[in-house]
């Protein structure tokens, strides 16, 4: 399903497309769309529906009539998928439907906010950076919620930056901008949360430049609709290893630490 409208981009700077995975978000969704919709810089919004169960599709279909009654330039695409693939797949998808010169990828709940957008941009319109990621740990407003997933999240992108020799503090951040011509450079493998690993892994080897900025961060707990689990984290580890390192030395690394974690398990059980 194609929205197709266009808008002028009301400041001076690159065109944006907003690219939103969606997975039941019935509770969000619109919120979420009204919410990117306002702003100014957004000259494009690709919406890719994970095959979702829930009421999300009814709701988006409802919600972006709504928007374009009142924003007509506005370019809006909602593409719907055959069956669940996953945020790393639903993102592809979006990368690839996407017209404009800058990509920003934003959640379909409410953690993130699309008032960030204007301050992530800047470096990319200023020519500085090719790639901004929006961290959540180094000054923005952030809802107190779980310790161990602050050091899950911590312990994630040092494994990540040990590995790509960048000095990020959020690898796993939500909200990456970035130069919709950088694609063009590598291509993209994950269908699930190993987008995160993988796409920085990609950018840290095509030499681009990277910025991080404060983001403010409202995260949500399980019985708001959090979805991430331990299951996830161990996915990202091999991820990270995957994608940073040859097959080879990552099945070589992976087995090493396999090996010394039993050697400390057996240890602590005596």
């Amino acid at each position: 399903m194609n929205y197709d409208n266009s808008r002028m981009n009301k400041k001076k700077y690159p065109s944006l497309t907003v690219v939103i995975p969606v997975f039941n978000e019935e509770k969000t969704i619109e919120y979420v769309l009204k919410s990117v919709s306002d702003s100014n810089l957004v000259n494009e919004i690709v919406i890719v529906n994970d095959f979702s169960t829930d009421s999300s599709l009814d709701i988006l279909d409802k919600t972006i009539e709504l928007i374009l009654k009142d924003k007509p330039s506005l370019k809006i695409q909602l593409f719907n998928s055959d069956k669940n693939k996953g945020k790393g797949a639903s993102l592809r998808k979006g990368f690839e439907l996407a017209n404009s010169e800058v990509i920003v990828i934003q959640d379909a709940d409410l953690q993130y906010s699309p008032r960030e957008y204007e301050k992530l941009i800047q470096p990319i319109a200023d020519g500085k950076a090719d790639v901004v990621y929006g961290s959540r740990f180094i000054g923005g407003t952030h809802r107190v919620l779980y310790f161990w997933h602050y050091i899950g999240n911590k312990a994630l992108t040092l494994l990540s930056n040990m590995l790509s020799n960048l000095n990020l503090t959020d690898m796993e951040t939500c909200y990456k901008m970035f130069r919709t011509d950088i694609l063009d450079l590598f291509e993209l493998k994950s269908n699930r949360f190993g987008f995160e690993p993988e796409f920085t892994a990609k950018i840290a080897k095509s030499k681009l430049k990277i910025y991080e900025l404060p983001i403010s961060y409202y995260g949500r707990t399980y019985n708001e609709g959090k979805k991430i689990t331990w299951k996830d984290g161990v996915a990202a580890i091999f991820h990270i290893f995957r994608y940073n390192l040859t097959l080879k030395s990552s099945l070589v690394l992976f087995l090493t630490f396999a090996g010394f974690m039993l050697i400390l398990i057996r240890a602590f059980q005596v």
